[in-house]
């Protein structure tokens, strides 16, 4: 039985407590005085009452009763909603730990609705992306996720391994039973079929990562172009300090903003020139490692004096001409470059638009986002990946079937890992039901 505060610590309106487990209900039942007991209240009921330790009252609270196995945990569970202070929540938590409780590892409730069977890992990972969603896409695929959309692609192509693996398992320890397996073009079809399911969800991780975690975006140039400007007008407020002093900035500054449902990571760097400053070296060398791990670079420079050699960009990178308001240098004309004013804030639309457009033109997919993988799911799925095309290879080469049933018993593993799924009794199942192997 275990117990935990599951709001934030601190002062606030209302907290809840959770209590889950065999003898969560009875223990209520010594704790809280209505007029209905909790052991004699249906489920999913609220209880209107106090808490009690002894003879002294210690908050009147809200308890709301859920019992096995239709609770989050899929054992009984009791919430008590009770004053937010931090006295208050402390004291009913030791209250229930000193009758018999013990305090809650992290992730522990979640953790018992998965083994309860509540919910697959897929989903059990949604929830905390649920609480960390900074956007409404990234609450989107959280919450789709939630809902088992992952999960249920998952078990779709560990379907088809189970099947495979069935049919030549079986060929291989029962050859006299006149088992009729399909044909070898029947198996590959189905099993390239599967690889390239799986390959599809190898491509929605960099769309998993963006939703999760941002576009890590930099903001570089020289010194004194309005890389921090950009950065303050992109914020909406004045976060880096600007001054016409070179070398300014000489760490790098991050900030998080939400880009039409998409978490930007902008991270504002020193500026880059020849420099004996060791300081200012190590803010630039700091830079350049930024630069490199970059989904997108926003190379800025100011466009009223000449170019230089240091603008030329690549793939991932805007070319941002900044003061605009100055009036543009000859040496610009016919350079390819988004047109802004951080003065005047001409330009920002476009800007944005931009940025907003080169993310959902290869990295994010509105109409997909809840189907995006983690790192988790990634390095399963890029194991299973794996062993289907050896399975393929050696299903293609017609060699040995015991080959092939152990690139497909690891394939079925590695998916299997995703969801939490073993597949040693299922496989049984399968075959026994599939060929009426037995009679």
């Amino acid at each position: 039985m275990i117990a935990a505060v599951s709001t934030p610590f601190g002062e606030g309106a209302i907290a809840v407590i959770r209590l889950s487990g065999r003898g969560a209900i009875p223990l209520a039942d010594s704790i809280f005085r209505g007029k209905v007991a909790p052991s004699k209240a249906p489920a999913r009921t609220q209880l209107f009452g106090k808490i009690i330790d002894g003879s002294e009252v210690i908050d009147e609270v809200l308890l709301s009763i859920f019992k096995a196995p239709a609770s989050y945990t899929g054992e009984d569970l009791v919430e008590i909603n009770c004053h937010g202070g931090i006295l208050v929540t402390r004291r009913i938590l030791t209250l229930l730990l000193d009758r018999g409780a013990r305090s809650a590892a992290p992730g522990e409730f979640t953790q018992r609705a998965f083994l309860n069977g509540k919910m697959d890992l897929t989903q059990a990972e949604a929830v905390m992306d649920l609480i960390k969603a900074q956007t409404s896409l990234a609450l989107r695929a959280a919450t789709e996720q939630l809902e088992g959309r992952l999960g249920s692609r998952i078990l779709e192509i560990r379907e088809v391994l189970l099947s495979l693996l069935a049919h030549v398992e079986a060929f291989i320890d029962f050859p006299d039973e006149d088992i009729d397996p399909d044909t070898g073009s029947v198996l590959l079809k189905k099993l390239a079929t599967a690889q390239e399911q799986i390959s599809a969800l190898l491509q929605t991780a960099d769309q998993g990562r963006i939703l999760r975690e941002g576009v890590r975006t930099v903001i570089c140039g020289e010194p004194n172009v309005g890389k921090s400007s950009l950065l303050n007008v992109l914020l909406g407020y004045e976060r880096a300090i600007v001054s016409e002093i070179p070398g300014t900035t000489r760490d790098t500054i991050e900030e998080v903003i939400n880009l039409r449902g998409i978490p930007l990571r902008l991270i504002d760097t020193a500026g880059l020139r020849e420099s004996s400053d060791l300081i200012e070296r190590e803010g630039m060398t700091r830079t350049l490692k930024n630069i490199a791990h970059a989904d997108l670079v926003l190379r800025v420079a100011d466009g009223s004096v000449e170019k230089s050699n240091l603008t030329d960009t690549v793939n991932h990178e805007l070319l941002i001409l900044n003061k605009t308001d100055l009036g543009e240098h000859h040496s610009w004309k016919g350079t390819p470059a988004l047109r802004v004013s951080c003065k005047t804030d001409a330009g920002f639309d476009t800007l944005v638009d931009t940025i907003f457009s080169w993310i959902m033109g290869g990295h994010v997919h509105a109409e997909n986002v809840g189907i995006a993988i983690n790192a988790r799911h990634q390095a399963c799925l890029k194991n299973a990946d794996q062993f289907c095309k050896a399975a393929l290879k050696a299903l293609d080469s017609k060699i040995s079937v015991e080959l092939i049933a152990i690139e497909l018993r690891a394939a079925l593993d590695a998916v299997g890992e995703v969801v939490g799924r073993a597949d040693t009794e299922e496989l049984l199942g399968k075959i026994f039901s599939t060929f009426c192997i037995g009679k």
